[in-house]
């Protein structure tokens, strides 16, 4: 008997694009599949046939080889498959993932999922972030029951729902009108959850966790700003039905400094000089977040003058580079002078001619 040809199997014509031949072939495959027609040898030969044809036209060079000579350098039932792939994992090979989470709306198997994300908050100076530093933290949260290992049940006390077969799913294909449909509820025996526990464990009574406080050291790196957060991985609360644990969160806050005003990797200070520096100029020390440093005044410097003295700020983020220090230089000026004082002043204004 002569095959039939692939385009009229699958019902669609010879300048059909990708996205068609994908759109015919998922139509039939709900129409004829095994899983949808248990028992009906009639379609799964109609799955095969479709199954075929879809196999060699959607692989361009296979469609090309086709379009040339037809069946001729095609073996009946090479592209066959001896047991058709699962309703399942056909329409995971599409993009959808499991067709059956898109219906299930909140029936069906409890899926693996993962545990909360958690946060902790950590106060530290403005020298830990210019240095970095390391914080142990005591964070209270759910872990895995180590006696049942999650479970719930004491060892060799869990075994596989006999009802569902440890799906958590009851599944009946029905008709509606001439299109089957697959009905999906959750498991009355076992919960959806695919096992059943005999005895529940003594030391979580049958939660699969445990509330504990765990020690946790966190490396705060050099040049951390103000409300920056470290994720650590993995230190979160457990997943439900042994899905992995979340994440840990410590959120960072830099505390004030009474000298230096940060922004960004540059720090900000004020100095005073008296009126005599401030004309004649000089040299004086001030502060750096390391230690101290020389900052030349030259003459006439006026009150509220801002002097930058690079790479004396904080470090970029775990970087040697480091912003700048600016000194922001108030002049002092007294209310009352001596007339030592006055004298001084005099003779230096005279001497810069001001």
């Amino acid at each position: 008997m002569a095959k039939k040809d692939f385009y009229e199997v699958l019902g669609v014509h010879k300048d059909a694009s990708q996205d068609d031949l994908k759109k015919a072939f998922r139509h039939l495959a709900r129409k004829y599949h095994p899983d949808l027609n248990q028992g009906s040898s009639e379609a799964e030969e109609k799955f095969k046939e479709v199954n075929e044809a879809y196999q060699v036209l959607s692989d361009p060079q296979k469609k090309s080889q086709y379009d040339q000579v037809g069946h001729a350098d095609f073996k009946p039932g090479e592209y066959t498959q001896a047991r058709p792939p699962s309703y399942d994992d056909l329409f995971r090979d599409f993009g959808l993932g499991d067709i059956f989470d898109a219906f299930s709306t909140g029936t069906g198997r409890v899926r693996s999922r993962a545990g909360a994300d958690l946060r902790y908050d950590i106060e530290i100076s403005l020298t830990d972030a210019f240095y970095g530093t390391k914080n142990t933290v005591a964070v209270p949260h759910l872990m895995t029951c180590g006696t049942c290992h999650g479970t719930g049940a004491q060892p060799g006390y869990v075994h596989t729902c006999p009802t569902c077969k440890g799906t958590g799913e009851i599944r009946k294909v029905q008709k509606m009108g001439n299109q089957p449909v697959m009905n999906i509820a959750q498991c009355p025996e076992c919960g959806g959850a695919g096992n059943i526990i005999e005895k529940p464990c003594v030391t979580c009574q049958g939660r699969g966790s445990i509330q504990k406080t765990r020690r946790i050291e966190v490396s705060i790196p050099r040049g951390v700003k103000d409300k920056q957060f470290l994720r650590i991985a993995g230190e979160g609360e457990p997943g439900e039905n042994q899905g992995p644990s979340g994440d840990l969160y410590a959120v960072v806050h830099v505390k004030k400094d009474n000298l230096f005003e940060r922004q960004g990797a540059d720090l900000y200070s004020s100095t005073t000089i008296g009126v005599k520096t401030a004309i004649l100029g000089g040299e004086i020390p001030v502060r750096t977040i390391t230690g101290t440093a020389s900052l030349k005044i030259p003459r006439g410097t006026q009150s509220h003058t801002l002097f930058r003295l690079r790479e004396q700020g904080m470090p970029f983020l775990n970087s040697e580079k480091r912003g700048d220090l600016l000194v922001k230089i108030v002049v002092k000026i007294p209310n009352k002078l001596t007339p030592k004082q006055e004298i001084l002043i005099l003779e230096a204004l005279a001497t810069e001619n001001i």
